[in-house]
């Protein structure tokens, strides 16, 4: 460390002050710094990020062929027109995003490479004392705030997930996460091995094909995936007539949001139906005589974990040309060579790429106290997904799984700002999310119903999340046809809030 570095670590630090404090730069923090501009002006606030730019997601993932697997008509902000293909690449997104920052302003508000390792909450002040490190410096940096806005994602962006299989260390090729993929990875002319069937697997796949040797997608289970046109054709008829992009924009939006509600709401009344016509488009690509039983058709219903779109069929389309292929089986052990399969089949490779999903990563692994008492999440009750029970002056925005994440880091955003307004003009500077007398024998669930969904990376980590009610106000329901209605509606002065 230099002397500079040392003198910066050690000399004691100012600390700033400020209305609202947001964690994080990707899509909700971004979303939220600006709808706090325009629904509270006048109110201070910092964006804090520990990476070294804006994007969370889209600044991480740069493993081939990263893009979106949600149409950024809804997975936009509602108040920036998208005006390019719906499923997009991560450039496409970061510079989506930077035109946001520069129209509203943020730029000066967010402080990158400033990681917060604690959090802590004084009722006697009001405040949120927040401590981090300066990531370029080792500096400490300190801040309070009277609200804290935890927009910080729900996974950790430093390392991905990859099981313990017995034998990695003998495998005398390259393994890879694509969370941490090596700028230097050279996969023309090798034979490569995704493990995972996710929407990272049908994205990196159809990328790295054309160059590599061979693509073997190796799965434990199949996954459902959708398949059409990376175009919407009403707004490329709308353009040609000249319509106003946030025209064009919004209409599109809807017309998305009404398909995905009427396909969610038949996954539930006909999923037989759903599963077939999900199979069907599977087979249009890779044909009649695929074995689409063994490899493309869960054990699952749809949508009780995400389905991938797969733009062009692009994926599907890569193993019907021989350049890449699907095993259904389990790992024994990995080998020198590649990977032996419960089967007893042998996979070769020179390359192995652990497609299996994120670490979840519970409010930026952050050290939370409320008056002196250290926070455990799991010990509080959820309000609508967003606050905690007991625990004051904090949002946390978890978006949709089926739907764009974005959608509900909009309602959350309204939400904040609508609550913040109500609390200036009642002259009140603490609110607390409690349970009513009517609540206090309402059964507390796990924060979802893995009945309902249960991806691997929620499954995992249950245990460390919030608790959940049987009434709406203490559920996070995942239902943004529902929530779009009543989160406008929500009464700021129900006794699920405690004003002080």
């Amino acid at each position: 460390m230099t002397e500079t570095a040392i003198r910066a670590k050690t000399a004691p630090q100012q600390t700033e002050q400020f209305d609202v404090a947001i964690v994080g730069a990707g899509i909700s923090r971004v979303g939220a710094a600006s709808h706090l501009t325009k629904q509270c002006p006048g109110t201070t606030f910092v964006v804090l990020e520990a990476q070294d730019s804006f994007g969370g997601t889209w600044l991480t993932h740069r493993y081939p062929g990263t893009r979106s697997d949600s149409d950024l008509y809804t997975f936009g902000y509602r108040f920036k027109p998208w005006t390019s293909a719906p499923i997009a690449t991560w450039a496409e997104i970061l510079d989506y995003m930077g035109e946001v920052i520069a129209e509203n302003g943020l730029e000066h508000h967010i402080r990158y490479r400033h990681g917060v390792s604690s959090a802590r909450w004084s009722s006697a002040d009001k405040l949120w004392s927040l401590e981090g490190t300066r990531t370029d410096t080792g500096e400490t940096v300190r801040f309070t705030a009277n609200f804290l806005w935890m927009c910080q994602g729900y996974y950790r962006h430093s390392e991905g997930y990859t099981p313990e299989w017995a034998g990695m260390k003998d495998f005398k090729g390259r393994i890879v996460h694509p969370q941490n993929w090596p700028e230097d990875l050279d996969y023309a002319g090798k034979r490569v091995i995704v493990i995972g069937s996710g929407a990272t697997a049908a994205t990196l796949i159809p990328a790295i094909a054309p160059e590599s040797a061979h693509v073997t997608m190796l799965q434990r289970s199949p996954t459902f995936f959708r398949t059409g046109r990376n175009a919407v054709p009403i707004a490329d008829e709308l353009r040609g007539l000249g319509i106003d992009e946030m025209w064009i924009h919004e209409i599109v939006r809807r017309k998305i949001l009404h398909e995905q509600s009427v396909f969610t709401r038949r996954s539930f009344t006909e999923p037989q139906t759903v599963k077939q016509e999900l199979l069907a488009g599977v087979r249009a690509h890779l044909g009649p005589d695929y074995d689409v039983a063994t490899h493309f058709t869960p054990r699952y219903r749809p949508w009780r974990q995400r389905i991938a779109f797969v733009p062009d069929g692009d994926f599907l389309e890569a193993i019907r040309a021989s350049k890449a292929s699907v095993v259904t089986d389990e790992i024994e052990s990995f080998t020198e060579s590649g990977i032996l399969l419960k089967s007893g089949e042998a996979l070769e490779a020179d390359i192995i790429v652990t497609a299996t999903g994120f670490n979840l990563n519970v409010l930026g692994d952050i050290d939370f106290s409320v008056d002196g008492k250290p926070l455990i999440f799991s010990d509080t009750v959820t309000y609508r997904g967003m606050m905690f029970t007991g625990v004051p002056n904090m949002a946390w925005v978890f978006g949709y799984f089926r739907a764009s994440w974005t959608l509900r880091a909009d309602l959350v955003a309204d939400f904040v700002c609508r609550l913040l307004n109500h609390m200036k003009r009642k002259e009140v500077r603490q609110v607390t999310p409690a349970l009513r007398s009517e609540d206090q024998d309402m059964p507390l669930l796990p924060w979802i119903d893995p009945e309902n969904f249960n991806p691997g990376y929620v499954m995992r980590c249950m245990h460390l999340l919030p608790k959940r009610g049987d009434k709406p106000e203490w559920q996070h329901t995942q239902d943004y046809w529902t929530e779009k209605d009543e989160f406008p509606a929500i009464d700021l002065d129900d006794g699920a809030f405690v004003y002080a």
